[in-house]
């Protein structure tokens, strides 16, 4: 089989009819990252040797007919935030280089029992920061269909993996669109869940009541599939939703969205949006249409300053979380200073990149003595009234369309020395976060360069079932599924 084709739903019939095993899945996996992972840096950790052993466990169970869960067998490739137990977590920064955690991550946790296998873990953002995964202390991951852009960030490096062929699933995580608008820049699915459906226990905090974790794969199928295994409640997250029971969301995905209705913001379409991209999306809206989808514009006051509420919150709490970085407690350490204080001053200095201090430096600044009550006091309160203009939108639609980024697939080094214009890239992903609701990117169509475009559909509260069903139908109808890039081995 093709294996940089192959998916989640594919890989589990073959396993099933014994066209191959595990072992040799997992390999060719292996094989395609060795040949062309030099060019696209989507991996910072690979785990060949545990993987292999973990294949041979489960061609053991195939063979015994022993049953199969959902992703029994599966490569994942897993961000470099999630914790895993004896295997190190960087956070693609300096200050986490040598950290090796005791313990697995609930997701990993339920990803073992699941019978998924780890490849490796990918490279992002530090810390999670950023849109680009230019900020990796480590390296700079290039976007697959076009080696001289970004992959999207902060989970640059897990959309990179999946859309390049190197793994069917990949783990990542998403604070303002850190899933979605990577997924859309490297065009394959990626799914941000509802906050606390999803354990964050052992995913190193960047802001903590926006962080979410979530899935990229090549089909809303497989990112049923993905999400299928890695929900529930945890009683090690205190965050995590109490009341609605895991559920098996690949069960209605072929019902279609006849009489569904789907809200487009009129704020989202004006000045900002690459014709490009709004020309793929509404010729996205118009296939809903044809299937029987009523679709519908109204007004959606909150994309500026929503923007603005959500950096204030989350860099105030970065700020927070990062405090504890400081070369006593574990992290990097400096060998330049005299005393404790210059050993907290050097050591943080030296093993934190530009943008992670400049997040730090601004949430400091919100929470500080006599700017508490003008910045981030006004954001919370902002953040209030988001989840109210959502929920009364929710009253009247099933879903909101939107794009996922105003931009195409920009080049590296394009926005680096610019940060406005880099933050302005999540402005259609952030809001979600804020209102803590689930949202999925889907491809939609290609510009005039090859490169891809994807199309947001946002959703309610706990309400992925619906989402899912109806990014299903919008993918089977526009057919981009087996659309991969072409890869080079060197630049």
């Amino acid at each position: 089989m093709n294996i940089e084709k192959a998916t989640i739903e594919e890989i589990r019939e073959g396993y099933k009819t014994k066209k191959f095993t595990v072992k040799e899945i997992v390999k060719a996996y292996f094989e395609r990252i060795y040949k062309y992972d030099d060019t696209i840096n989507a991996f910072i950790t690979l785990c060949e040797e545990t993987a292999l052993v973990e294949a041979q466990r489960v061609d053991e169970k195939i063979r015994n007919n022993e049953k199969m869960s959902p992703l029994e067998g599966i490569p994942v490739a897993v961000k470099d935030l999630i914790c895993t137990k004896g295997i190190k977590t960087t956070c693609a920064s300096k200050m986490l280089e040598n950290f090796i955690p005791p313990y697995d991550a609930t997701v990993m946790t339920k990803l073992k029992e699941s019978g998924a296998i780890m490849i490796g873990k990918t490279n992002m953002d530090e810390f999670a920061m950023g849109s680009s995964t230019e900020n990796s202390a480590f390296k700079i991951t290039r976007n697959p269909w076009n080696l001289k852009k970004v992959p999207g960030g902060s989970s640059g490096g897990s959309a990179a993996a999946v859309s390049a062929g190197f793994a069917p699933l990949a783990i990542g995580s998403d604070t303002g669109g850190s899933i979605r608008q990577p997924a859309a820049f490297c065009g394959n699915v990626g799914l941000k869940p509802t906050y606390g459906l999803v354990s964050r226990y052992g995913l190193i905090a960047f802001a903590s009541s926006l962080d979410q974790i979530g899935t990229f794969t090549k089909t809303v199928k497989d990112a049923a599939l993905g999400l299928q295994t890695i929900q529930g409640h945890d009683p090690m997250d205190a965050t995590s939703a109490q009341h609605h029971g895991t559920k098996n969301y690949a069960i209605h995905l072929e019902d279609g969205i006849k009489g569904m209705k789907f809200g487009i913001p009129k704020e989202f379409y004006q000045e900002g949006l690459n014709e490009e991209i709004k020309t793929a999306i509404m010729a996205s809206v118009e296939r809903i249409t044809k299937m029987g989808g009523e679709v519908e514009e109204f007004s959606l006051p909150i994309t500026d300053a929503g923007l603005s509420a959500y950096y204030i919150i989350s860099s105030a709490e970065a700020s927070a979380n990062l405090a504890r970085y400081d070369g006593i407690r574990y992290g990097y350490r400096t060998e330049n200073f005299t005393d404790i204080d210059t050993l907290m001053l050097n050591s943080r200095t030296e093993g934190f990149g530009s943008e992670v201090k400049r997040r730090i430096m601004m949430g400091t600044y919100v929470l500080s003595s006599g700017y508490y009550d003008a910045y981030y006091k006004k954001a919370m309160l902002f953040r209030k009234k988001v989840k109210s203009i959502f929920n009364d939108a929710f009253e009247k639609y099933d879903a909101i369309i939107s794009p996922v980024s105003p931009v195409l697939p920009f080049d590296i080094g394009e926005k680096t020395d610019n940060p406005i214009q880099m933050y302005l890239s999540d402005i259609y992903t952030i809001n979600v976060n804020v209102a803590g609701l689930p949202a999925i990117s889907i491809p939609c169509g290609f510009s005039e360069e090859g490169l891809p475009i994807g199309i947001q559909l946002i959703g309610n509260l706990y309400e992925e079932e619906k989402l899912l069903k109806s990014a299903h139908a919008l993918e089977q109808d526009l057919g981009l599924c087996n659309t991969i890039p072409t890869l080079k081995e060197v630049l």
